[in-house]
């Protein structure tokens, strides 16, 4: 299956997006790529792909973040070096966008780029045990206010179901309804299961496309 040069993770508060463009980073790294992480979230400044960014430099993974991330000045400004995600194709890039519409509005600047290249994922991760998108109409309104903000459609889904440090197996099988229908609604695929990696052994045979991932430290 060709991996698109282009992976970009979008969703909603608290769907764990950036925890999966973390493992996913690393995923492509495990696979020989040359990996570059973008920390695009203008929202959140406190919970972030650069709070990865050591664990990730010992890999050789390079992260490109806001000169502001992780102040308490935090500002919708995108460092020039971003550019050359888009101009230097000689790398593959995950992009961490921030949550929600408001978040994803930082990316339309680089969509002209994205299109023009025509070599992207847009994941949107759901979360079915988010109280504010407590079904799938829920999450696909989401969704489409993301596309609007951003002039780029999604084009895949992410099941990443959580309760936090209560997650367990069945957290996980629950949703499994919820984002079936969500894919329904918007004839989108599912492209992975993610789940905490010490949950592998419980999941592995019995979720579509399983992702296991290993949690920020920030997240405990």
């Amino acid at each position: 299956m060709h991996t698109p040069r282009l992976t970009l993770f979008v969703g909603h508060y608290g769907s764990g997006k950036t925890n999966l463009a973390v493992n996913y980073a690393m995923h492509l790294h495990r696979q020989g790529k040359s990996v570059v992480l973008a920390d695009m979230d203008i929202v959140n400044p406190y919970f972030r792909s650069k709070d990865s960014e050591q664990e990730l430099s010992a890999l050789g993974i390079k992260t490109l973040s806001s000169p502001y991330a992780n102040t308490n000045l935090d500002a919708p400004a995108m460092p020039a070096s971003f550019y050359g995600i888009f101009e230097h194709r000689d790398s593959y890039a995950v992009l961490d966008v921030g949550g929600d519409d408001r978040g994803a509005v930082a990316l339309g600047r680089y969509v002209d780029m994205i299109k023009e290249e025509n070599d992207y994922r847009m994941i949107f991760v759901a979360n079915a045990h988010r109280a504010l998108t407590p079904t799938p109409e829920d999450a696909l309104e989401v969704l489409r206010e993301i596309e609007q903000a951003c002039k780029l459609p999604v084009n895949a889904i992410a099941n990443n179901s959580h309760l936090g440090e209560f997650t367990d197996a069945d957290t996980v099988l629950a949703s499994q309804a919820y984002v079936d229908r969500l894919c329904e609604l918007s004839g989108l695929p599912l492209v992975m299961t993610a789940y905490d990696a010490r949950l592998d052994a419980q999941l592995c045979d019995r979720v579509a496309h399983p992702f296991p991932i290993t949690l920020q430290k920030k997240y405990y």
